[in-house]
């Protein structure tokens, strides 16, 4: 009672805010879940968390709508025809968008936007007026930065135009990713997408071939980086911190061989105990007009399994050992790091769902980019804030592990701001880290307001408000500077131009 209050009267709260953590409160005033006490031990120890779906899930946590199929045959639910002109075509999306549910409660995924917009662009005036007004409404009324927009691969005029706006509105929201493939982007396009990133911190770059791959075709970036399958989507994301679980080990090989399938056995047993209520109780697959009518289906989800602190992990096993290997900096603790990752994979190879259908029945890995209250842990494979070595040997150093984690992982890297007058020089970064392996890249200058946090965005101009005791629009501002004062996310090391 004391909390439901404390909200009612917290004044940095927008309504919507209030209304929302006020849900939140009531979810969790029951526990209908089966968990076990093992499992519940290592959640009170901060080693596994449920990232705040909730006690009873009813929602999947991320959703990605076939848009393609509702913008050819339109929404009987939603009393909408297929569009017809650019006008219609945005104002359909923004209607869809209200009805798609996910952990934050706001839609994840709007879509390979560009693809979507591109029939209806004749007028490019004309078109650009509604495109623009189409972002500035997303961000205005889908207040959380986890909302997730594709373009790309192929140049269209939409998303031209699409980059454009970006560039004009400097909006926080929709996060942005750049489908990216040397074959198929044109080098015009993908210099566009540079230069915007360099002044909004938008879109981030995706390694197309390595995504379609790994998720069997069509799929698209959600939330912060995540890989998923478009027509699908996540059930549900657990994490689990490894430097908090190495402290829990004798020496490395305990760590290895049973520390670490000890976990994986645990996680995986919520994960699947969460998958089983929201499928067999919540009647969400059996109920909602985005399954009656065909723009998910459930073979297309699965479920995620997150990990942070990798670098901790290996710092503080290595100290059991009392050998002074350290993560990032020697190649010892490097290897000692993928070898993490490979048992960690094997073991969660041996579990199998009957609901992560297209997976094959597994789980995919994920590196979570963590909490605005993480403190002394780093979010997923990355290396510590304030440790990063020079730029290649950064992307030496990363690449191997982007190729365990086909639902997402991602570096972030700010450059200072001359970086805007040699637009080439990024590029050949980004084209030279994807031909190392690497599966995701973000960057930003150092100027801008708009900043990549952990994985979504957030403006300092509204963190400062915040701080003065404001209240902000978007919740993820709050996120932010927790991340910031926690995390040191905004002091990454400055990449100059050669």
């Amino acid at each position: 009672m004391n909390r439901i209050l404390e909200i009612i009267k917290d004044s940095k709260l927008s309504f919507e805010q209030r209304v929302v953590a006020l849900a939140k409160e009531a979810e969790n005033s029951i526990n209908p879940l089966n968990i076990s006490d093992s499992i519940k031990a290592y959640m009170e120890e901060g080693i596994i968390c449920d990232l705040f779906e909730g006690n009873a899930p009813y929602k999947p946590r991320y959703i990605l709508v076939d848009f393609e199929k509702f913008m050819e045959e339109g929404c009987k639910f939603l009393e909408l025809r297929k569009p017809e002109n650019i006008w219609e075509a945005t104002h359909n999306l923004l209607i869809l968008y209200k009805h798609i549910p996910s952990v934050t409660t706001m839609p994840v995924y709007i879509g390979n936007i560009d693809y979507l917009l591109e029939a209806f662009v004749e007028n490019e005036e004309e078109s650009y007026m509604a495109i623009k007004l189409f972002l500035n409404h997303i961000d205005k009324t889908i207040t959380d930065s986890f909302c997730h927009g594709n373009i790309g691969p192929r140049e269209t005029r939409a998303g031209r135009l699409i980059l454009k706006a970006i560039r004009e509105l400097d909006n926080p929201t929709p996060n942005l990713t750049i489908k990216y493939d040397q074959e198929l982007t044109s080098n015009n396009f993908a210099l566009d997408a540079v230069e915007t990133s360099l002044l909004r911190s938008k879109p981030s770059f995706a390694n197309h071939e390595k995504f379609t791959k790994d998720l069997k075709g069509d799929y698209g970036i959600a939330s912060c980086y995540n890989g998923l399958k478009v027509g699908g989507g996540a059930y549900t994301l657990v994490r689990g911190r490894l430097g908090r679980l190495a402290k829990k080990a004798k020496n490395i090989e305990d760590f290895l061989n049973n520390i670490l399938k000890d976990f994986v056995n645990k996680m995986s047993s919520l994960m699947d105990e969460r998958i089983r209520f929201l499928v067999e109780e919540s009647n969400y697959f059996e109920s909602h007009f985005l399954v009656k009518e065909g723009f998910i289906n459930r073979d297309n989800f699965t479920g995620m399994f997150g990990i942070v602190g990798l670098a901790e992990c290996v710092n503080t096993l290595y100290k059991l050992e009392n050998k002074e290997y350290i993560f990032a900096k020697d190649e010892e603790a490097n290897n000692l790091g993928e070898l993490i990752i490979q048992k960690l994979e094997g073991y969660l190879k041996e579990h199998k769902n009957k609901y992560c259908v297209f997976s094959d029945g597994h789980y995919l890995l994920h590196a979570q980019v963590g909490l605005d209250t993480d403190s002394g842990e780093s979010p997923g494979c990355r290396i510590p804030v304030g440790e990063e070595p020079e730029l290649v040997e950064h992307l030496i150093q990363s690449a191997p592990f982007h190729e365990y984690f086909p639902s997402g992982i991602g570096d972030i890297f700010t450059f200072e701001e001359t970086a805007k007058l040699n637009l080439d020089y990024v590029l050949d970064i980004i084209k030279g880290s994807f031909n190392s392996g690497m599966r995701y890249f973000s960057f930003y200058a150092d100027d801008c307001d708009v900043v990549r946090v952990t994985g979504y965005l957030v403006k300092k101009s509204e963190i400062a408000k915040l701080e003065k005791g404001e209240a902000v629009l978007r919740d993820t501002t709050v996120l932010g500077m927790g991340a910031r004062n926690n995390m040191k996310a905004f002091d990454r090391r400055k990449r100059e131009i050669e």
